[in-house]
């Protein structure tokens, strides 16, 4: 059999991402974007995303990836893909608006007997919703993108999960060559049930931070160190070794929120009880601002117009996105407070606040600074000495929610270190990482 076409309707993160891993399968792609601007940028490889191996993969496609601003050019594709993002707003909600229109301008370029699968992460019902192609052509995929491992995770799925309207019945052939090729296990189940799942899943993981933060919180209080306990529960086969026990300053990104927010409206529809995840939010926002409070205890409160360092503004490594950042969050709640600002890839005009100063290396931001907060867990940061931050810092409070620093070494170089889940350095029950 001739390996299909494949289209991709939508070159934002998920696209991009999902179309160079499926050309990366040997599958011509056709990378569709009604922006002629962005496909003038991606036609001459300059990506609008950050993702590491991202180039490469791209580079390595050869010519097997077009991208084209002409829905037409979809006619030649035996599978199309919409992999529009889907935005949230304030409230965690997604708005759809985008993807619809471009439901209405690829619907009309399909050829007669190519089959359309929904990339994007919708609302269950969405899909069944879709007035064309027919049903047994029209299909859900739930994506696997992880912002700063997409490569990884496009390159090596641990399943491909897939809506249909009737899953007793055979995928359209060219589809499951598309899936086929990347040899994990395919799931078929009804729409409503794929859409559920992946919100099902981020649902599961937000148990997962929940737990992290509720116990790693008590254990500052008590003498405890969280990093201890969690290989107790890696070795428990009913949570597992993957299971996500990191401690952090809530949850960030737009996911985990919109799918929140999906469920407790949902519920509030149909009458079912959603007060577990209301409490979940309720957690998630009060370590968020573990950093605020911290700060304003250990240094606001006793110092003249303090100059705060700030490493990372992007919701976490290995993105430019800042979208639910714990650390504009924090930023946000200090507006008052002198602040020198580093992030290896979004600038400080991101963070908006009035008395931002940006500097052009980690240590330059730390320079005579009387407290350092590292809020986004980046490589980079990982290398730089305690000693060298002691030396370049006037003051010597260290906030590292995510253990970016070896403790031993932060409290070896006299450094005042806070992080989550253990207490103080200054707390002589404290052990070493």
């Amino acid at each position: 059999m001739k390996k299909p076409v494949v289209g991709f309707a939508g070159m934002t993160h998920l696209g991009i991402v999902s179309a160079t891993g499926v050309a990366s399968g040997g599958f011509e792609t056709v990378c569709f974007d009604p922006d002629e601007t962005l496909v003038a940028r991606l036609q001459a490889r300059d990506l609008p995303v950050l993702e590491p191996g991202l180039d490469e993969l791209l580079a390595s496609n050869s010519g097997r990836q077009h991208f084209t601003s002409a829905a037409k050019d979809l006619s030649q594709c035996d599978v199309v893909y919409l992999s529009q993002d889907v935005d949230t707003d304030d409230t965690g909600r997604s708005n759809t608006s985008a993807l619809n229109a471009l439901i209405d301008l690829v619907v009309p370029n399909l050829k007669p007997d190519a089959c359309l699968v929904v990339l994007s992460q919708v609302e269950p019902g969405f899909t069944r919703a879709i007035a064309a192609p027919p049903e047994d052509r029209r299909y859900y995929q739930v994506e696997t993108l992880v912002f700063g491992r997409a490569v990884e995770r496009v390159l090596k799925p641990e399943r491909y999960i897939v809506g249909c309207s009737d899953p007793a019945k055979p995928l359209n052939p060219n589809f499951r060559a598309v899936l086929e090729a990347f040899g994990c296990p395919i799931l078929p189940m009804r729409y409503e049930s794929a859409e559920l799942a992946k919100i099902s899943i981020n649902m599961c993981l937000v148990a997962s931070i929940s737990v992290a933060n509720t116990m790693s919180e008590l254990c500052e209080q008590v003498g405890a160190v969280w990093h201890e306990i969690v290989p107790a529960l890696k070795l428990d086969q009913r949570i597992g070794p993957y299971s996500y026990l990191a401690p952090g300053l809530g949850i960030a990104g737009g996911n985990l929120e919109r799918d929140l927010a999906t469920v407790i409206a949902l519920a509030g529809q149909h009458g079912t009880d959603s007060r577990v995840v209301e409490a979940w939010l309720a957690n998630s926002r009060h370590r968020r601002d573990w950093a605020v409070r911290t700060l304003r205890q250990h240094v606001l409160a006793h110092g003249d117009d303090p100059l705060v360092a700030v490493w990372g503004l992007a919701y976490k490594e290995n993105t430019r996105s800042v979208k639910n950042s714990p650390s504009l969050a924090t930023l946000a709640q200090l507006p008052e407070v002198r602040v020198r600002l580093h992030d290896p890839v979004v600038p400080a005009s991101k963070a908006g606040h009035p008395r931002a100063q940006e500097a052009a290396s980690a240590l330059a931001a730390a320079q005579d600074a009387d407290a350092l907060m590292i809020l986004t867990p980046w490589a980079e940061y990982r290398e730089i000495p305690p000693g060298d931050i002691a030396a370049a810092m006037a003051g010597r409070t260290v906030l590292d929610p995510y253990r970016v620093l070896d403790s031993t070494a932060a409290r070896s170089a006299g450094l005042c270190y806070h992080t989550l889940g253990m207490p103080a350095l200054d707390d002589t029950r404290q052990e070493g990482r």
